[in-house]
């Protein structure tokens, strides 16, 4: 089975994780989702594939030559999608030989080079494509079937020579969740890859060093006809809050390694505001100066207002994986050579985001991030490459048989 094949079959399953919900998983459909990958797991020979209490999978290609020396490599992707776009029902379908130009997705819903110029190095290409109502899933469903479609290849293919070869598959990353109970210890594995990335070719080994920061507004209520000089609309000072954070520090206004302030969601009435805010950067520093940023602000309403009435809450989320990678600098080196050798050229860039392998590198897991081949995530022009998937599963053999004799 060819990677998109399996692409299209998980597409339907709808697994998007829910951050209210405190349980692991955080929905019951991405447990359904992984009892599925563990059956065809074991169908297709991994003997010892299992799903475990909290939603996670797990399983181990056995080396093909039981002297292979090398390392124990594990290759790793998440089961849930995102609720950034509509989620369900999704109805995806593959455009046979793209000959460039605007696609029309569904009535009234293009997705265009103009806006979307990547689709211009596709033509003559197939692409799997939602119908524009919902994303797609690829974030990070392509990433599965790239690894299982790695997986069977490695198992019916007495001349490819590999290791011992782990795979894992997480719920709740697009929650931040996706490390929160992974055993490092049983997965088994000395070094990783998650394969969680955009277009073919990407190899990633820094991300943002992230936070929250949840800030509460307690406001006075009293009657709009007495309220002279007594009221404090805590709705109206949350929005004087937000407007105090820099303008041009917002995502949609940064790019490369340009970090933000970026509002998740609000809630408000006069007495009581929530501002929810997830903060990036590159750099650790300038991190930590946007987090004091953020509590200058709320003394400075707080003395305004001769209260206290805002508290700020800043919980770390996970950091910047490039500290723990450059010394297992032979990931990257290898993980480009395996593009290379397979038609593609190099891509390395800062993930604007985390994947699982942000936690797992500082849980004695290092472990850089790979393409799959699609792009457009969180997004209802979401799509994949047919080829590009393809390839993605050419690399990933290709850094299975790299690390077979490696030597450390």
């Amino acid at each position: 089975m060819k990677a998109y094949e399996r692409l299209l079959r998980y597409v339907p399953y709808p697994t998007a994780s829910i951050a209210a919900n405190e349980s692991c998983p955080s929905t019951p459909e991405q447990f359904e989702f992984g009892k599925l990958l563990v059956d065809e797991m074991l169908s297709m020979g991994i003997a010892d594939a299992n799903i475990d209490s909290n939603g996670y999978v797990f399983g181990t290609i056995p080396a093909s030559d039981p002297e292979a020396k090398g390392p124990v490599i594990g290759f790793i992707a998440h089961m849930d999608i995102s609720v950034d776009a509509p989620c369900q029902p999704m109805n995806a379908r593959v455009i046979s030989n793209y000959g460039g130009g605007d696609i029309i997705l569904s009535d009234g819903i293009v997705m265009s080079p103009s806006e979307f110029p990547d689709l211009e190095n596709y033509k003559g290409g197939d692409l799997v494509v939602s119908d524009g109502k919902t994303l797609l899933g690829c974030d990070d469903k392509a990433g599965i079937a790239t690894i299982l479609t790695m997986a069977e290849r490695l198992l019916t293919d007495p001349q490819i020579k590999h290791g011992v070869i782990k795979i894992g598959f997480t719920p709740d990353e697009e929650i931040g969740r996706g490390a929160d109970l992974f055993d490092v210890k049983r997965f088994g594995a000395n070094f990783a890859y998650t394969v969680d990335g955009g277009a073919f070719g990407e190899v990633e080994y820094e991300t943002f060093n992230a936070s929250s920061a949840t800030v509460l507004i307690t406001g006075r209520s009293m009657h709009p006809g007495t309220a002279k000089n007594k009221m404090i609309n805590a709705s109206l000072v949350a929005l004087e809050f937000a407007s105090l954070l820099p303008g041009a520090e917002r995502p949609e206004h940064t790019e490369g390694y340009e970090g933000f302030y970026h509002l998740l969601t609000m809630e408000g009435e006069v007495e009581r505001a929530v501002l929810n805010y997830i903060v990036r950067d590159h750099d650790e520093n300038k991190l930590k100066a946007r987090e004091e940023f953020i509590q200058n602000v709320a003394a400075f309403l707080n003395e305004k207002y001769g209260d206290k009435i805002i508290s700020v809450e800043i919980k770390e989320s996970y950091r910047n994986m490039d500290s723990i990678l450059r010394d297992h600098w032979h990931l990257i080196e290898n993980a480009c050579k395996a593009v290379i050798q397979n038609g593609g050229e190099t891509d390395i860039k800062p993930v604007r985001g985390g994947t699982d392998g942000s936690r797992l590198s500082f849980m004695g897991l290092p472990c850089p991030n790979l393409g799959t081949g699609c792009h457009n995530a969180h997004s209802r022009m979401e799509f994949a490459s047919v080829q590009s998937m393809d390839k993605v599963v050419d690399s990933l053999v290709s850094i299975a048989e790299m690390y077979a004799d490696f030597t450390i």
